[in-house]
């Protein structure tokens, strides 16, 4: 399989069996671009990265594609004059984060902001966008940005996201790319759907990839990071060199409202005003439990930052980590599991 499929729409097609296959066998009438048109393999399969509107938007994309990546994985990504003051700051970037917690947002614009010139080069835009995956630059350095997206889902993990992050990750592990990962999510998504069809074995794969990855890994938690989701999402159990943390983060097993319904579920149905007891007891557990200076205190967050300083503070830790190598024991490779 190739590192990256660019298809164009409308003209590029694609699959194991064509439409006469299909309808000969199974008696389902579909055309071409149904099947393994590039809009297909694109939203629906993820076997497509990128989509384009013509052949001069596909070779936009590889020459763009081939500008974040060095030649061969014995290289380091090349580094570009960018003439972005690496110590900019944002003090619009907590506006961007909604008081209500369950309100969404979109995690685009936090990305944008901290990268050189507002640039992001997406890959898999199409794709469980549940989870966002893309190339840009800090201080003329190629990262690999790896993001959860409120707006989709909550931003809640699900097997596709999961395998999506999952192989990003280990392509710029493979070609020396630092990762830089965005935090906010409420854990992996519920259902039978889900659970039937393997998140388990799927989730495990993004854990799997930020365990082995040995490039430099800093991660950002901007708002909810709960349970499972939040350790898979590069946390500090998985190997991170450095963990930040904005005031806004929301650290824990469960929710504060979803904590506080099961353990106080007696307490809540017997009182005189339910909804007034229930929310001090959230307000209590969030100052208690969930905040990153809790999490901070363990260790599992180096640092809770001011927003505005979040792109100046990940490439000063990007340059303290530039010659970061990883002794690892021989062996022939890791068992992911698939």
């Amino acid at each position: 399989m190739t590192d990256f499929v660019i298809m164009t729409n409308k003209l590029a097609t694609m699959f194991v069996t064509g439409p006469e296959v299909v309808k000969t066998v199974l008696g389902e009438e579909v055309s071409f671009d149904e099947l393994g048109g590039a809009m297909s393999h694109g939203k629906n399969s993820g076997v497509a990265h990128f989509v384009a509107k013509n052949e001069y938007q596909c070779m936009d994309y590889v020459r763009t594609l081939l500008s974040y990546i060095p030649q061969n994985n014995t290289e380091e990504p090349p580094i570009v004059q960018t003439n972005d003051d690496p110590n900019r700051l944002d003090n619009n970037l907590i506006n961007i984060i909604p008081e209500n917690p369950l309100q969404p947002y979109d995690m685009k614009e936090i990305i944008y902001s901290i990268l050189d010139n507002h640039v992001f080069f997406e890959v898999h835009e199409l794709f469980a966008p549940n989870v966002i995956v893309g190339f840009g630059r800090m201080n003329g350095r190629t990262v690999g940005i790896v993001a959860n997206q409120p707006i989709v889902l909550a931003g809640a993990l699900d097997i596709d996201s999961s395998n999506k992050a999952a192989r990003f990750i280990r392509f710029c592990d493979c070609y020396n790319i630092p990762i830089v990962t965005f935090v906010d999510t409420p854990g992996y998504m519920p259902g039978t759907q889900q659970e039937h069809s393997g998140i388990i074995r799927h989730g495990s794969k993004l854990l799997y990839a930020y365990c082995e990855a040995t490039v430099p890994k800093i991660t950002v938690i901007i708002g909810k990071a709960y349970g499972g989701a939040y350790i898979a999402m590069a946390s500090k159990n998985l190997g991170t060199d450095m963990n930040y943390a904005w005031p806004t983060a929301q650290i824990a097993v469960l929710g504060s409202e979803a904590a506080v319904k099961i353990m106080n579920r007696k307490e809540i149905a017997a009182a005189k005003d339910p909804e007034s007891l229930k929310k001090q007891l959230v307000d209590n557990f969030t100052e208690k439990f969930a905040n990153p200076y809790v999490a901070a205190s363990y260790g599992t967050v180096d640092v809770v930052l001011d927003p505005a300083e979040t792109r100046p503070m990940i490439i000063k830790a990007l340059e303290s980590l530039a010659n970061k190598r990883e002794k690892r024991l021989p062996r022939k490779h890791g068992n992911i599991n698939l």
